[in-house]
């Protein structure tokens, strides 16, 4: 007897979805996915502007004007024209029977609409499955206390923990003469001992009963190089992981690095201060920062210019260019080429809005808490990147300021959970906090 082919599940969008990824609509594979008119309505508020958000939603409304040309929108659309895709549609929120969010939870929230829209569906087609899919926890706990299944958007999710992955290893009861080796030679070809451990751009702490050595595993050259201590504008590193992360930072042949540890580690310092130890070798050195309003309240509430609305966002990054700065006499040629490459327009402190749509080529870029990013934000950066970039994301996965991101979900986790192994691609986790003794006593007890 053949097997009864299941019937297609039905998931229902909500505005935060389509926000963090605009592409999320594609996503269901074989399956339909609905839209409720209450998030046409949100995104509506959202199509103005240059964050990455008013991008997302512009091209969504793109996205389906597209899909649905010289067709109704309130019957189901292909989405791709094939068996591969399932198909979309707008649904009311007119619940018929059964819970009503509004009546339970209250009147006048959009929130309350969207699950109506959902539980008119599962009253429509019930024999299907529904689902509604949000990046709103509460959302999702709300609509489960109406019986009606709720997921978070899983795509651009890892299963992993980062935090795991440090990019650097000890590696105990070495051979004398591998080290003997490095001391003399500051390389080996001798890989084997490794084993499984070898990673490319990975870097090793190589232990001895007597003498330990910092190292680096070359890809290009398969050999193990020696690493050491070195200044950069006024900056040395204080530990073996800040000495790695400096390393990787100046490495040409390692286009994209990431730093992640908490507050005091040295993250943004290091990676300011090896941009402008390479300022011969670019054109041009950016950092950037995604804008985090306190109270989700829109930086246009905020008195001012425009560049008066986003310097208190962009301070961190003035406050490490000033201590670096602070390294220098005024009349030393380092402190002064600092202030020349500002008013040349070579160092630029900006938002990250305002790189949307540049090419960014003969760039050293830095992406300064990168843990509040999407998947697809880090991706569109990423692919921005021209002949002759270095692109640098510095962050803390456990400090988000976004609601709809957690550990799993960010831009940062998700490129080192992917890349890692990578010849283009290296990563440190900066654990030992260097910024004070009330700094790490505050990362560590409170």
């Amino acid at each position: 007897m053949a097997k009864k082919k299941a019937l297609k599940k039905i998931f229902v969008l909500d505005t935060s979805v389509i926000l963090h990824d605009h592409n999320s609509i594609m996503n269901f594979d074989e399956h339909d996915v609905a839209i409720p008119i209450t998030v046409l309505e949100e995104l509506d508020n959202f199509k103005i502007g240059n964050d990455t958000k008013n991008f997302a939603c512009r091209e969504f409304i793109r996205t389906l004007d597209k899909l649905s040309k010289n067709q109704s929108l309130a019957e189901w659309v292909p989405l791709n024209g094939s068996d591969k895709k399932g198909k979309f549609k707008i649904v009311m929120n007119n619940v018929v029977t059964g819970f009503d969010a509004e009546e339970i939870f209250g009147h006048n929230k959009n929130d309350h609409k969207i699950i109506n829209a959902a539980l008119t569906l599962k009253e429509l087609e019930p024999k299907r499955k529904v689902i509604l899919v949000s990046k709103d926890i509460n959302l999702r706990l709300k609509a489960k206390s109406l019986d009606l299944a709720a997921e978070d958007y899983e795509t651009g999710k890892i299963n992993t923990d980062t935090s795991e992955f440090s990019g650097q290893l000890v590696v105990d009861n070495v051979a004398p003469e591998i080290i003997q080796e490095l001391y003399k030679h500051n390389v080996t070809t001798n890989i084997d001992f490794l084993g499984e451990r070898l990673m490319d751009n990975g870097y090793y702490i190589l232990k001895t009963d007597k003498n330990s050595i910092l190292t680096y595993y070359n890809p290009y050259k398969k050999q193990i190089e020696r690493v050491e201590k070195e200044y950069v504008f006024g900056i040395k590193p204080k530990n073996a992981e800040q000495t790695f992360a400096l390393n990787a930072l100046l490495n040409p042949n390692i286009k994209l690095v990431s730093l992640q540890g908490v507050a005091g580690t040295g993250k943004t310092l290091l990676a300011l201060a090896s941009a402008l130890e390479q300022h011969k070798q670019y054109q041009q050195i950016i950092l950037a920062r995604p804008i985090i309003p306190l109270s989700n309240r829109d930086i246009g509430f905020l008195p001012g210019s425009a560049e008066d609305k986003v310097n208190p966002y962009m301070q961190p990054l003035f406050d490490n260019l000033n201590f670096i700065k602070s390294q220098f006499s005024k009349n030393e040629k380092k402190g002064k080429k600092i202030g020349e490459l500002e008013q040349e327009g070579r160092l630029k402190i900006i938002p990250l809005a305002f790189i949307r749509g540049r090419s960014l080529s003969n760039v050293i870029f830095i992406v300064d808490e990168a843990q509040n990013l999407t998947p697809h934000e880090v991706k569109t950066i990423i692919t921005r990147a021209g002949e002759n970039t270095k692109i640098i994301f510095t962050g803390d996965v456990n400090q988000i300021d976004t609601p709809y991101l957690d550990e799993q979900s960010n831009g940062l986790s998700y490129i080192i959970d992917k890349l890692k192994g990578q010849e283009l691609f290296a990563h440190i986790l900066l654990q030992k906090g260097e910024r004070s003794e009330l700094a790490n006593l505050a990362n560590d007890l409170l």
